[in-house]
């Protein structure tokens, strides 16, 4: 399948993002301190001014999803009459999250709670047992539906274009055509788009990158005891990405899709023996009593902003902005690489059952390692057996993460099964990111992108994440996610909005909307908004034009 010649890589795409990212890093790598404060007083101010727009992208996705899989257009087969999904249920739903969560996961579920917990939210009092019921529920809350839908906004058009269409290019700038027309799409401002949106994918994937680094090697340090420098850092990611290489030679099917099958084998097991041999009872029930707060108080997490926080009577606690807008950011700059990943991996089913799935079993799995790694820390703090506010606040998060792995039976083992997850999460991570890249920087994709492509985006990958650790800290590392997302603000209300308008234009010539499946195999390429009828239409005005002149003449 990778036949494609060399020629059809799209130049401007490749190297516009390609000298954007070394512009962007090696600034920061010469002037780290300088570059350092400039990333924070960048993130503040767009939290500040932006923050708002993020909110309401939340609840904005999660009403376009809900709106499209309960329409006609959810009933759109992605593929021919007798498409079979091209991966079984398990195996998709397991690339799935796999691509979607990484090993930012395994960091979060354990220690974001213990963050929140001396940072409650809505004046709470800090270190107090309201503060706890809090941290617990808003961990599930940022890794819930509002986060899955916020990836679908791009899967959903471009797997439309890609599966329903025929249209063998993974480009945000052609899914946009019914919106920007045909020429722009095509023309500079589709390469923009595209450019900015591959660069959006680099800085998303450098905190992804830059948080399971420095957890990995922290597994490394546990269990052999190799030091935790920067050096060490940098060697785990090279590991990833020679891991990686045996993906990119196997293929879609033998490669992400096997990785992620061992990768939640591995998940599953290792969940159900910390439940096992952790308070089950007590972790069941805190999980259950999360779940309900964030059901009960949704609107009110999704949309507080902290407003009165700017006069001197009302304390600014920053949770909106350090905690909520950063996550919808976050999302939000995953969204185009996972987005695709989604869409790519989807052939043969409903766009419903694309919706449905992706926000069901991603957020299940998410619920999942929240309720018993989440809760099992709690257990342990608050029974005394062990102490993780002073833990986290003196050694960091890493340490505390595998301090309480190390109370649990068999905490090697343990900690050993955990770092190999971590490491797998992360080398997916490298797999799925580099594929939709070289995807975006090729003219056309017929079935995997070229292997030196994705192989190349794969080394990319690691440029970032090492100049922001080099940079250190976790506020680096979120401002880059920040940052990097906010042309994405614009983009995404515009994928929608394209969606809705493809998808209703070609259902017009579709007789049968009773059938359960809708499957448009005969899609018309005339459209308003294409080269084939609009380029016509502007010879006309253009022939009248000089008839007239003529005539004035």
């Amino acid at each position: 399948m990778n036949r494609i010649p060399n020629d059809h890589i799209d130049k401007p795409i490749f190297w516009g993002s390609l000298v954007l990212l070394l512009v962007t890093t090696v600034p920061l790598l010469l002037f780290p301190e300088a570059g350092s404060a400039w990333l924070l007083a960048v993130k503040d101010l767009v939290t500040e001014k932006l923050g708002v727009f993020y909110l309401l992208l939340g609840l904005g996705a999660m009403l376009f999803v809900l709106y499209i899989a309960f329409s006609d257009i959810g009933r759109i087969k992605l593929g021919s009459r007798h498409e079979r999904p091209e991966f079984s249920t398990v195996s998709w739903a397991a690339m799935l999250f796999c691509s979607g969560i990484g090993a930012s996961i395994l960091y979060w579920s354990m220690v974001e709670w213990v963050y929140c917990y001396q940072q409650p939210p809505f004046q709470v009092e800090a270190n107090t047992p309201e503060a706890a019921r809090w941290a617990v529920a808003y961990g599930i809350f940022h890794w819930g539906p509002l986060a899955w839908s916020i990836y679908l906004i791009p899967a959903l058009p471009i797997a439309y274009y890609y599966y329903v269409r025929k249209r063998k290019v993974l480009k945000f700038s052609q899914a946009l055509v019914p919106v920007l027309g045909a020429r722009k799409a095509n023309g500079v401002v589709g390469k923009l788009v595209d450019i900015s949106l591959v660069f959006g994918m680099l800085g998303g994937a450098a905190t992804r990158l830059g948080i399971a680094a420095p957890l990995i090697t922290q597994g490394f340090h546990e269990i052999f005891g190799l030091p935790t420098g920067l050096m060490t850092q940098v060697a785990v990611l090279t590991l990833c990405a020679l891991l990686f290489c045996y993906s990119a030679i196997a293929g879609l099917r033998r490669g992400i899709s096997a990785l992620s099958n061992l990768t939640i084998g591995l998940a599953l097991a290792m969940l159900f023996f910390v439940c096992v041999a952790g308070p089950t009872l007590f972790m069941i029930n805190s999980g259950l009593d999360a779940l309900g707060r964030v059901l009960h108080n949704f609107l009110q997490m999704a949309t507080w902003t902290e407003s009165f926080s700017h006069f001197q009577q009302f304390p600014d606690t920053r949770f909106p902005q350090e905690w909520t807008i950063f996550y919808w950011a976050w999302w939000l700059v995953f969204a185009p690489s996972i987005g695709l990943f989604i869409a790519r991996i989807s052939r043969g089913r409903t766009i419903r059952a694309m919706i449905a799935g992706a926000i069901f079993y991603g957020s299940l799995g998410c619920f999942l390692f929240f309720m018993i790694l989440g809760n099992y820390g709690v257990y342990l703090h608050f029974s005394g057996e062990l102490d993780l506010v002073q833990t986290l606040n003196r050694q960091g998060a890493n340490v505390t993460i595998f301090a309480i792995l190390n109370t649990l039976p068999a905490n090697k083992l343990v900690m050993l099964v955990y770092t190999v997850i971590a490491l797998i999460f992360t080398a997916i991570t490298f797999d799925s990111i580099s594929h939709i890249l070289a995807a975006v920087a090729q003219t056309k994709v017929d079935g995997e992108p070229l292997r030196w492509n994705r192989i190349f985006w794969a080394f990319a990958l690691a440029v970032m994440p090492v100049t922001l650790m080099f940079l250190g800290g976790l506020e680096a590392l979120q401002a880059a996610s920040i940052i990097a997302g906010v042309p994405l603000l614009l983009i995404a209300p515009l994928l929608c909005i394209s969606m809705v308008k493809v998808a209703r234009h070609d259902l017009c010539s579709y007789p049968l909307l009773v059938e359960k499946e809708i499957v448009l195999e005969e899609v018309s390429a005339e459209d308003p908004w294409s080269t084939s009828k609009a380029e016509p239409a502007l010879e006309k005005v253009e022939e009248v034009g000089r008839d007239r002149g003529k005539e004035t003449s």
